[in-house]
């Protein structure tokens, strides 16, 4: 994505990537009517990833709970704290993966 910004930036436009991962099941699969049909993913851990998407800020990764808990302790993370995300009714821990740029 960096490669992309300088070109961008000369044409006048400021690119921000905000990314929210997530882990957990989902049910996926062929989803729609005839005439008009699309492959999807549909379940809690794809809300969860749009709400964290939605809340990061340019530039930033942030993670679930589980999705952090995955990483173990090779990659360095920090602590966003507690979120209240819409569609969740208690606050999820998020954690912000540093961006490399």
């Amino acid at each position: 994505f960096a490669a992309l910004l300088e070109p961008w930036r000369k044409r006048g436009y400021e690119l921000l990537l905000s990314v929210g991962i997530a882990q957990g099941y989902a049910t996926i699969g062929t989803i729609g009517c005839e005439g008009r049909r699309e492959y999807s993913a549909t379940g809690t851990v794809c809300n969860l990833a749009a709400r964290l998407c939605a809340e990061a800020k340019g530039g930033q990764i942030l993670l679930s709970q589980r999705a952090h808990a995955t990483l173990g302790n090779d990659v360095k993370t920090a602590l966003v704290g507690d979120l209240a995300l819409k569609g969740f009714h208690r606050p999820v821990k998020v954690y912000e993966l540093p961006a490399q740029v």
